[in-house]
C-alpha cells in the first residue's frame, strides 16, 4: 500500500488516482482471504480486480446525487451481501466488493475522474497480483488436514493389527492404542485451539471439521473393541473386517493427502468393508450359542447373557464399519469439493451435482430468496445500513464520508446486541487510535520523511492486529494509518484524528438503528432453527426404521413400506442445517458457542441417521416373518418412542419452548427384557428363527448407542440455551 500511495502521490501526483491506489491495496489485499492452490488464488483476485473496475466506475456516476448514490449503495451493499450465500469464494470477497463501491460513491466526483480512479485502481490490483504469487507467497496449507491424516493412519495401523493372522501381544496393542489415541487428541486440541474458522469455509473445509468429531467417535468404539481372537463368534470374519477398516482408512488417509490421486482406491476398499460386514453377519446368525444342552430346556439367565455376550464383538463390528464408511465418504466429498474447477467452487456448485455452475448458483440463490431466511434479512439488511450512511454523510457533509460508511461496514453485525458491542468497541478502538497518532504527530510533526518511514508499519499492525489481537486494537491501528495516511495528502496534524473518531461514531451508530429497526435473530439463532429441524427429522426417521424392522421380525404386524420418505427429509433437513452451520462459521461477530461445541451439535442429526440406516441395513432384503414376536416387537417400539420423545423435546427446547431434557439412563432391565423376548427362538434352533433373534439384539444394541448420544448432545445444548438475559430479550 504505501508503495502503491507513493506511485499515485509522488510520481503521478494525482490524488485520486493515489487514494484509490491505497483503498484498493487495503480491499485486495486486507480485507480478502482466497484459498486454495496458487492458479486458484489469482483467477480469484483477478475476477475480484475486474468487477471492482466495474463498482467504481458505477460509484463513480451514482456519487453526484445523493439520492442516488443513497439508493445505488443499498441496491449494490444488499446484492454484494446476499451473493455471499452462493459460495465460499463469494462470501470471502464481500467486504472487499463493498469497499470497491463506497469509496467511489462516497467521495463525490464528475465523470470525468473516471480514468484517474481506475488508474489507481489498476495500480492496487497489479500490485496485489504481484504481492501474492512473489512476495510470501501463502502456501497451500492446511494443519487440521495434516492432523487428519496422521490420526486416520493411526487408527489404521491399531485395527490392523486385530485383522493380522496372529493376535497382538499385550504390549503392541497397548503402545498401538496409546499412539491412535494421542493423534485423535492432537486433532482434537488443533481444532478446539481455534475458537473460529481454525479452516477455510469451503464444502472441504467443513467437511473436515466435521471429520474431528467422527474420529473420537471411532476412537472410542475401537477403544471398546475386544481383539478378533477373544470373540466369541466368527473370529476370521470380525479380523477380515478389522483389516478391512484399516484399508479404508490408509486408503482416506492417502486421499486427503493427495486429493487428484482420485476416488477409485478408497472406493473399492469401502466396497470391501461392506461385503466384510455382510459376511460377519451371516456368520454369526448361522452359528449361534444357545446355552448348554440346547433342545427344548429353558434357557437360564446365564445362558442369555452368554448369548448377548457373543453377539457383542460382531455389533461392535458393524458399528465400525458404518463409522469407518461415514468417514470414508466425508473423506471422498472433501476430495472431491477440492477437486472441483475454480468456477464451479465459485458457483457453490455441490461436488457431485448434475447441475452447471450457472444452475448451482441459481439454485442456491433461490433457495434463500425466503422470508425467514437469515441470510436474506441480513443483506437487506447491510444494504439499508450502507445506503443511509451514504445519505446521513451527504446530508451532514461531513469531511471524509467514506469513513462513515466503512465505519457502518466494520462494526455491522447479524443482531442488533452483537451490532451494539462493536459500535462500543470501534469507538474503544478509535479513540486509543486517535491518542496514539495524536501522539506521534505531536511527536514528530507532519514530517514527510518520518510519516513515511511509519506508514508500513501502521499498515502492517492494522492488518494483523484485528485476528491477533481484537477488534478493538484493529480499530486503533487502522485509525493511526489513517492518521498518518491523511497527514501525508494533506498535513492537518492530530485533527484528522478527531475526524475518523467523529465518522465512526456516526457510522456506528447508523448500523445500531438499523440493527434494531430491522432486528434480526442473527446466525446462532438460525443455527438453532436448523439443528431442531434436524433433530426432529432424523428422529423421526430412527422411529420410522424401527418400525420397518418389527414389521420384518413379527409377523402379527402388517408389513410396512421402506421409510423412504422420513429418509429424503432427513436428508433435506442435513442440508439446510450445513447452510446454516457456514452461515454461523462464517459470521464475524460475538458467539456464546465454541466452535467444538457447535460441531458436537451438528454431528447428532448425522450420528441419528446413521443408526436409523444401520438397523434398516440389519432387515432389508430378507424373508418375511413366520413367527410372531410381539414381546420383542413392543420392547423395541418403546425403546424407539422414548428416543423420539427425548429428541423430540431437545428440538422443542432449541426453540426456546422448554429446558433441555435430562439425558436418559438405560436400566440393566432393558437388556433382560428383550432377551426373554426371543429365548423361544433361541429354544426352537430354527435357522431363521435364530438369525432373527440376533438382529433383534443387534437392534437393541444401535438403540442403545442413540440413547448415549444424548449425553453427548445435551451439554452443549445446554450452553445454547443459557445465554445472557440482554441476548434472551433479543433472540426472543
Amino acid at each position: 500500500m504505501p508503495s502503491a500511495l507513493a506511485l499515485g502521490l509522488e510520481v503521478i501526483k494525482n490524488t485520486d488516482v493515489s487514494i484509490f491506489a491505497v483503498f484498493g491495496s487495503m480491499a485486495l489485499l486486507l480485507l480478502v482471504d482466497f484459498r486454495g492452490t496458487m492458479a486458484d488464488r489469482v483467477r480469484a483476485q483477478g475476477l475480484l480486480a475486474l468487477v471492482g473496475v466495474v463498482f467504481v466506475c458505477l460509484g463513480t456516476l451514482a456519487s453526484r446525487s445523493d439520492v442516488v448514490a443513497a439508493i445505488a449503495m443499498a441496491l449494490v451493499g444488499g446484492a454484494v451481501i446476499f451473493a455471499g450465500v452462493i459460495s465460499s469464494v463469494l462470501a470471502s470477497a464481500t467486504t472487499p466488493l463493498l469497499l470497491a463501491f463506497i469509496v467511489p460513491v462516497a467521495l463525490s466526483g464528475p465523470a470525468s475522474t473516471i480514468p484517474d480512479r481506475l488508474a489507481g485502481w489498476g495500480i492496487a490490483s497489479g500490485f496485489s497480483l504481484i504481492a501474492i504469487t512473489l512476495a510470501w507467497p501463502f502456501p497451500v496449507q492446511n494443519p487440521l488436514r495434516e492432523a487428519t491424516i496422521a490420526a486416520c493412519r493411526a487408527l489404521a495401523a491399531r485395527l490392523r493389527i486385530d485383522g493380522d493372522g496372529e493376535p497382538p501381544s499385550p504390549s503392541e496393542r497397548e503402545a498401538l492404542d496409546r499412539e491412535a489415541s494421542a493423534m485423535v487428541a492432537a486433532v482434537a486440541r488443533l481444532f478446539t485451539a481455534t475458537p473460529y474458522r481454525p479452516t477455510a469455509l469451503s464444502t472441504g473445509s467443513r467437511i473436515l471439521v466435521r471429520l474431528v468429531d467422527e474420529l473420537r467417535w471411532l476412537a472410542e468404539i475401537v477403544a471398546l473393541s475386544e481383539p478378533a481372537s477373544a470373540a466369541g463368534l466368527a473370529q476370521a470374519q470380525l479380523r477380515a473386517l478389522h483389516a478391512s477398516a484399516a484399508t479404508v482408512l490408509t486408503r482416506g488417509a492417502d486421499l486427503l493427502a493427495e486429493t487428484s490421486a482420485g476416488p477409485a482406491a478408497l472406493g473399492s476398499a469401502v466396497a470391501e468393508l461392506h461385503a466384510a460386514v455382510d459376511e460377519l453377519k451371516r456368520e454369526v446368525t448361522r452359528h449361534v450359542p444357545t446355552g448348554a444342552g440346547g433342545g427344548e430346556r429353558r434357557l437360564g439367565k446365564n445362558n442369555l447373557e452368554a448369548f448377548q455376550a457373543a453377539l457383542k464383538p460382531g455389533f461392535r463390528g458393524q458399528e465400525l464399519s458404518f463409522i469407518v464408511a461415514q468417514i470414508a465418504a466425508n473423506i471422498e466429498l472433501a476430495a472431491a469439493a477440492e477437486g472441483r474447477g475454480w468456477l464451479a467452487r465459485m458457483a457453490g456448485r455441490q461436488p457431485h451435482g448434475i447441475d452447471g455452475p450457472l444452475a448451482s448458483a441459481r439454485a442456491r440463490a433461490s433457495a434463500h430468496l425466503d422470508r425467514h431466511s437469515v441470510w436474506l434479512h441480513n443483506s437487506l439488511r447491510g444494504g439499508v445500513a450502507l445506503g443511509l450512511a451514504v445519505l446521513l454523510a451527504d446530508v451532514l457533509e461531513v469531511q471524509h464520508a467514506f469513513w462513515v460508511v466503512l465505519g457502518t461496514l466494520t462494526v455491522l453485525r447479524s443482531t442488533a446486541l452483537s451490532t451494539g458491542q462493536t459500535v462500543a468497541q470501534a469507538m474503544l478502538g478509535a479513540v486509543a487510535g486517535f491518542v496514539v497518532g495524536s501522539a506521534l504527530v505531536l511527536l514528530f510533526g507532519t514530517n514527510d520523511t518520518v510519516l513515511w518511514l511509519l506508514l508500513p508499519v501502521a499498515v502492517l499492525l492494522a492488518g494483523f492486529t484485528p485476528t491477533a489481537v481484537s477488534f478493538a486494537a484493529g480499530q486503533a491501528s487502522f485509525t493511526v494509518a489513517l492518521l498518518i495516511l491523511f497527514n501525508l495528502f494533506a498535513p492537518a496534524g492530530w485533527k484528522i484524528g478527531l475526524v475518523r473518531v467523529e465518522d465512526v461514531a456516526i457510522g456506528g451508530a447508523t448500523s445500531l438503528v438499523v440493527g434494531l429497526l430491522l432486528w434480526p435473530r442473527g446466525a446462532a439463532a438460525a443455527l438453532a432453527d436448523a439443528l431442531s429441524d434436524a433433530y426432529a427429522q432424523t428422529a423421526r426417521y430412527l422411529t420410522a426404521a424401527v418400525a420397518f424392522a418389527t414389521s420384518c421380525c413379527d409377523s402379527g404386524i402388517a408389513p410396512r413400506q421402506f421409510p423412504a420418505e422420513q429418509a429424503v427429509q432427513a436428508s433435506a433437513a442435513a442440508r439446510r442445517l450445513d447452510d446454516a452451520f457456514r452461515g454461523f462459521v462464517a459470521e464475524h461477530g460475538t458467539k456464546r458457542l465454541p466452535l467444538a461445541q457447535a460441531t458436537t451439535l451438528v454431528n447428532g442429526p448425522s450420528a441419528l441417521r446413521l443408526t436409523g440406516d444401520a438397523i434398516l441395513d440389519l432387515w432389508r432384503n430378507i424373508p418375511p416373518a413366520d413367527e410372531s414376536r410381539a414381546g420383542a416387537s413392543r420392547e423395541l417400539v418403546a425403546r424407539s418412542e422414548a428416543l423420539d420423545g427425548w429428541y423430540h423435546d431437545l428440538a422443542a427446547a432449541l426453540e426456546r419452548k422448554r429446558a433441555v431434557p435430562e439425558p436418559a439412563q438405560a436400566p440393566d432391565s432393558d437388556d433382560d427384557r428383550l432377551l426373554q423376548t426371543i429365548e423361544g427362538d433361541l429354544r426352537g434352533g430354527k435357522p431363521s428363527a435364530t438369525a432373527a433373534a440376533v438382529r433383534i439384539i443387534w437392534t437393541g444394541d444401535h438403540l442403545d448407542a442413540a440413547r448415549r448420544l444424548e449425553g453427548i448432545v445435551a451439554a452443549p445444548a445446554s450452553a445454547v440455551l443459557e445465554p445472557s438475559a440482554a441476548a434472551v430479550a433479543l433472540d426472543g
